[in-house]
């Protein structure tokens, strides 16, 4: 959890974060609830179809990491991966017009919620089986390290997955080699409708099996950026330095239920309302205010960010669906779709 360290008393000075990264960091923040939450107003107009899965009250993992990455690291994202490809820099247009199958859309329409890739981004797909892409993040880190790259392939993925077999094996396939990569489990407490203690033997999924594998045991407060931030940029130093993988669990915790057709009953009664008074959100203002950082600051940011959305909104309504030919292009790796022996 947060250290006493990221809550420093009113008109301190910034510490090793500084105030242009802390600025960054909420305004990644920003982004991500005001996107989200537009992808839902729009879903609630009939303009979103099928399922989408938010990360309302889990901003703080993507900001955290994104903000602390190069140029030319890689992510890899679950299902649930709206958050993470904004924090790469996609504008919220691309994103929104995706969901809405709009041409003006990330992929024109054709990955959708659950699908959204952006390699000029370095977001190398967001997927939906469970734990798929974590042996895929390996060999992206693989490839790195033969070539003598310096980037470093972060892998997020939630805590249902850590009873996943890929999990594991990717895990030790990672530690084996030394592999430039870092496993980021987002552990929600809910693995979709089940909640996670009762089908996990141990208490921390991610974190309590790190010692088989070699690794330190790392748990962080999800809902602190700071904690988040602070944390990533010691994984990343440690996988530039040839010293391989780590294994951080986030403790955190999505206000909305799995997905939209989901209302949450199985949540204790009381239970949502005590994570939201730790929104990341609520946190990080206060956080900046701690450092000296005034209102009139955050309130252009907040300003900013909402006539971003709005504009996106607009244009995306606008946008035309993408053209029906569409379906037969990038089938196969030549960019068509007729079979070749």
């Amino acid at each position: 959890m947060a250290t006493i360290e990221d809550r420093a008393p009113a008109g301190a000075v910034n510490d090793d974060i500084g105030e242009e990264k802390r600025l960054a960091l909420y305004r990644t923040q920003v982004v991500l609830r005001e996107a989200e939450q537009r992808a839902f107003d729009l879903f609630l107009q009939n303009l979103v179809k099928g399922t989408s899965h938010l990360s309302l009250g889990q901003e703080a993992v993507a900001a955290g990491f994104a903000v602390a990455m190069q140029p030319g690291d890689l992510s890899f994202c679950t299902y649930r991966g709206h958050a993470h490809t904004l924090a790469r820099g996609v504008p919220v247009e691309q994103v929104l017009g995706e969901l809405m199958q709009r041409d003006n859309g990330l992929m024109r329409g054709k990955g959708g919620s659950m699908h959204l890739t952006s390699v000029d981004h370095g977001v190398m797909g967001s997927y939906a089986i469970i734990g798929a892409h974590l042996p895929i993040a390996c060999g992206a880190a693989w490839r790195a390290q033969y070539k003598g790259d310096t980037d470093v392939s972060v892998c997020f993925f939630g805590d249902g997955t850590t009873n996943i077999g890929a999990f594991h094996e990717a895990l030790n396939f990672a530690a084996v080699w030394k592999l430039p990569v870092i496993f980021v489990c987002e552990n929600n407490l809910y693995m979709e409708y089940t909640p996670i203690g009762l089908v996990t033997a141990v208490p921390h999924p991610a974190a309590d099996r790190a010692a088989a594998y070699g690794l330190e045991r790392i748990v962080v407060d999800g809902n602190d950026a700071d904690a988040v931030y602070r944390t990533a940029t010691t994984a990343y130093e440690k996988a530039r330095a040839g010293l391989g993988p780590s294994l951080i669990e986030c403790m955190t915790y999505r206000h909305s239920g799995h997905s939209r057709a989901d209302p949450a009953k199985y949540r204790p009664e009381g239970e949502l309302e005590r994570w939201k008074e730790r929104d990341p959100i609520k946190i990080y203002r206060e956080r900046l205010a701690q450092f000296g950082i005034g209102s009139d600051v955050v309130a252009a940011i907040d300003a900013d960010v909402k006539r971003i959305v709005d504009e996106a909104t607009v244009a995306c309504k606008a946008a035309p669906m993408p053209p029906l030919e569409l379906l037969t292009t990038d089938v196969y790796a030549d960019g068509g779709f007729a079979w070749r022996n």
